[in-house]
């Protein structure tokens, strides 16, 4: 893919817009069509790192532009700037990813349809673990359901068969090591998984395993820096630190973490707003709204003469003498 550019830059209120023409192989019948971004960057580096993004056919067979793609994350393995992803669970949430110039994104796998409404551009991958699938088969149905709901890959931390299966079928898998939440009893409680050397090396087998069984990137959540450093050197596998340290070719953090919703912040992560202050105005505003409402129904203050509808005394007299 080639691209030819024709910028037209405006900054307004921190939003850059960016429009250029994209210039597709020769001959193709999109060549040359228009796209506009939008993004809440700083500055133009974020829209130029977007100016690339490739062009694919979705599993539905429909025409359109990722931020990154498979080949793309596998080919960029090692690269000193990593790619950032976060959780999405709507379409709003998708849409804040895609402005603020993030490249991934993770959810549920019922909520792929609600997060391709936000952004049709990001990258998205389906947790398949938590919709009860049971089976290898039933894990199957649910990627494939994913896929066409408009996910590009789905995670799970089921069994290496289950991923094998997955990947047998040319769909494009992550695994799940480190710390598993879900797993978490099998640790003794929540904690970061490979401070020994011993576990440190059953751990390296996971991966190795993860990567015969044919996943090509792997979440690694809360596994010590040095360890996750000398593990990325080794596998092939792009990998996706969830507090397990820089050195790794995606960061990942939940979102309600990133814009201060949750309830605790994971030592791991680091909150760069206060939405909870502002759910809480909102909560507290909401109360406030419907208690005046209420007051002045009781008050007989509402409804009032501009909020209900009138009719015509000779009209009025007319329908009564009809009574």
């Amino acid at each position: 893919m080639t691209v030819s550019l024709k910028l037209r830059v405006r900054k307004s209120q921190s939003r850059l817009s960016l429009n250029f023409l994209v210039g597709l192989s020769v001959g193709h019948p999109n060549a040359g069509y228009p796209l506009s971004i939008m993004a809440a960057a700083p500055n133009i580096g974020v829209l130029a790192s977007m100016v690339a993004m490739p062009r694919i056919l979705d599993y539905n067979g429909r025409d359109v532009i990722r931020t990154v793609t498979v080949a793309s994350i596998i080919a960029r393995k090692g690269a000193e700037q990593p790619l950032t992803q976060v959780t999405a669970a709507t379409a709003a949430e998708a849409a804040a990813a895609d402005a603020a110039g993030i490249e991934m994104v993770v959810c549920m796998s019922d909520s792929v349809a609600a997060v391709r409404e936000g952004s049709s551009r990001v990258f998205v991958t389906a947790a398949i673990d938590f919709s009860g699938a049971v089976s290898d088969d039933d894990l199957l149905g649910t990627a494939y359901e994913a896929l066409t709901a408009g996910a590009d890959a789905v995670i799970t931390a089921r069994r290496l068969q289950a991923v094998r299966r997955i990947a047998d079928e040319d769909i494009p898998v992550m695994g799940h090591l480190g710390f598993v939440p879900k797993k978490s009893t099998l640790y003794g409680g929540v904690r970061a998984v490979g401070k020994t050397g011993d576990e440190a090396t059953r751990l390296w087998d996971q991966f190795r395993r993860l990567e015969d069984a044919g996943a090509f990137a792997v979440e690694c959540e809360v596994i010590p820096e040095r360890v996750m450093r000398e593990i990325h050197k080794r596998t092939g596998l792009a990998t996706i630190s969830l507090g397990s340290g820089r050195y790794a070719d995606v960061m990942f953090l939940f979102m309600s973490d990133i814009c201060g919703e949750s309830a605790r912040t994971p030592r791991h992560a680091r909150a760069y707003g206060d939405l909870a202050s502002l759910h809480a105005q909102v909560a507290d505003a909401r109360v406030e709204a419907l208690t005046a409402y209420r007051a002045d129904v009781i008050a007989g203050r509402y409804p009032g003469e501009a909020e209900t509808a009138q009719i015509d005394d000779a009209e009025f007299e007319d329908f009564v003498s009809r009574l």
